[in-house]
């Protein structure tokens, strides 16, 4: 399923997801630090986003939200919106 999130207080403005059956299949950001984002968009792709969301929630940036955090939270939101339906 494709998925597409917002992210809040940080360089990148969009990070879009497919996951399927719990496991991200590709990530991508939209602006932000490209050579972090790629870097960040490979690690994670194959991976459970359970494993994901405990990994890099919470991570900051020079005291502020991170590029990392935020996918974390769009993984959050992926999977409460869809184990709602």
């Amino acid at each position: 399923m494709q998925y597409s999130y917002t992210p809040e207080g940080v360089c990148a403005t969009r990070i879009d997801l497919e996951i399927e059956d719990g496991v991200i299949l590709k990530c991508a950001f939209t602006d932000g630090c490209d050579g972090n984002s790629k870097g960040v968009s490979r690690l994670v792709e194959g991976k459970p986003a359970t494993e994901i969301i405990a990994l890099l929630d919470g991570i900051t940036c020079e005291g502020h939200d991170s590029c990392p955090s935020q996918l974390a939270a769009a993984l959050k939101r992926y999977l409460e919106h869809h184990r709602q339906r």
